[in-house]
């Protein structure tokens, strides 16, 4: 994976956080604490994208039926059962 070098400009809160995030020892650097942000983000925007796309399904599945609650119930338990 090729690199590609950015320049960034932090308030000193900013910079005084990072900077305690490394010596923590969390993070190595400055760059692997950006890059763990970075990866971060695209997990929340992927969850969002995700969420949005079962939303639509949902919508788009018809007219709702009565919640049976004892039927989701035995649903889970089932597969609990099966996850074991």
């Amino acid at each position: 994976m090729s690199m590609h070098r950015k320049t960034i400009t932090l308030t000193e809160q900013q910079d005084g956080w990072v900077k305690r995030q490394i010596e923590s020892g969390h993070f190595g650097n400055d760059s692997e604490y950006i890059r763990d942000l970075i990866r971060r983000d695209q997990q929340a925007q992927e969850r969002i994208s995700m969420l949005r796309n079962a939303l639509v399904e949902g919508e788009s599945s018809g007219e709702s039926k009565p919640l049976n609650i004892s039927a989701v119930k035995a649903a889970g338990r089932k597969r609990m059962k099966a996850a074991r």
